[in-house]
């Protein structure tokens, strides 16, 4: 009997999960085992996964868990260097050129275990069966204008938190921006989810939005529009061949950018399209400040999502569950293909 054992998120300002109680139900009604660990941070309580007859494990056991299992979470493990035994299901930030990443195959190879990468769960057609995308450009969109907010009063955005829904955060936000101006941004990736998620979230603010898809960037650049905004949201996933959007020369350079929202999120990759900084930021410091004199931030949380932890939960775990429902053929479909991508970058190790 194919097993799933869904682990409890270990990074802080982390809520979210990939199945809901509802999805669990319809993987045991299909014949699968289902664990699901305790969790103090969830933002779906352990109680609701009991009534749908999943079995309930300790909050981070799954290194204990039966060899067969298969462990399913969000965000990295902790990076202790121990080998992997299990087969995991997660995000592996793994096969861009990031340092972590190498690291984090290394011990898959060094445990024999196998990374199904979320992001490269992909259908007939290479599409992403499953994304957080929307509600990344969404919550993404927030930050940055909250950014744009403190830069008004001379300051610095401060911490971040969760929300209840995307109607507190619209109400924190409308309160955090001054009433007779608003800034002008533009979105590169404007056709994708995330930039679909940033995009409703500027015109629930009454932001005004120039909105690029790879038509507007297939000259390759420079792209001097980028400059000519009070905000840059990009939204397109880094990967060979993709256009650098704002060099490194952009901080010094004549503009009226102050903000950067980089809601894809991956500076340490080769392919980055924002050269300006080069780590993420975080909920306690949302902001990194990478020139001053005119000033000019970049907010680059990689776990966005979870600034709306239940409503993003609930939408990612509906896209993802027909794919969990075929996890008893491995050797098919989206995880032959997720297989075959992770045998490909060890092999280059």
């Amino acid at each position: 009997m194919t097993h799933l054992w869904v682990r409890a998120e270990q990074r802080p300002n982390e809520k979210r999960v990939g199945l809901t109680p509802g999805g669990a139900k319809a993987l045991l009604d299909a014949g699968l085992r289902v664990t699901v660990e305790d969790s103090s941070v969830r933002a779906i309580p352990t109680d609701l996964y009991r009534d749908a007859g999943a079995r309930i494990a300790a909050e981070n056991s799954w290194p204990d868990a039966p060899a067969d299992a298969i462990v399913f979470g969000l965000k990295e493990l902790p990076e202790d260097g121990t080998p992997l035994t299990h087969r995991h299901i997660m995000f592996g930030h793994a096969y861009k050129g990031q340092a972590a990443g190498r690291d984090l195959l290394r011990r898959f190879r060094a445990g024999g275990g196998t990374l199904y990468d979320l992001e490269y769960l992909v259908d007939d057609a290479g599409r992403r069966v499953a994304a957080f995308g929307y509600w990344a450009g969404f919550a993404g969109a927030a930050v940055a204008l909250k950014c744009w907010a403190a830069q008004q009063t001379g300051g610095v955005c401060g911490p971040v938190g969760d929300y209840g829904g995307r109607d507190a955060l619209l109400d924190d936000l409308t309160a955090a921006l001054p009433q007779d101006r608003r800034p002008d941004a533009l979105i590169i990736g404007a056709l994708g989810r995330v930039g679909t998620g940033a995009a409703d979230f500027c015109d629930s603010m009454g932001v005004p939005v120039t909105r690029w898809d790879m038509a507007e960037t297939a000259s390759g650049g420079p792209f001097p529009e980028v400059l000519a905004h009070d905000i840059f949201l990009n939204c397109i996933l880094a990967r060979p061949g993709t256009p650098v959007f704002v060099p490194d020369t952009a901080r010094t350079a004549p503009r009226k950018l102050s903000v950067i929202g980089d809601i894809a999120c991956d500076p340490t990759s080769d392919f980055s399209p924002v050269k300006v900084y080069d780590r993420t930021t975080d909920w306690n410091a949302p902001a990194l400040r990478v020139h001053e004199d005119p000033v000019l931030d970049v907010t680059a949380i990689d776990n966005l999502p979870s600034m709306l932890p239940l409503e993003s939960s609930e939408d990612y775990a509906a896209q993802l569950l027909p794919s969990l429902t075929t996890l008893t053929d491995l050797h098919g479909g989206v995880w032959a293909r997720a297989k075959a991508k992770f045998d490909r970058h060890c092999a280059d190790l």
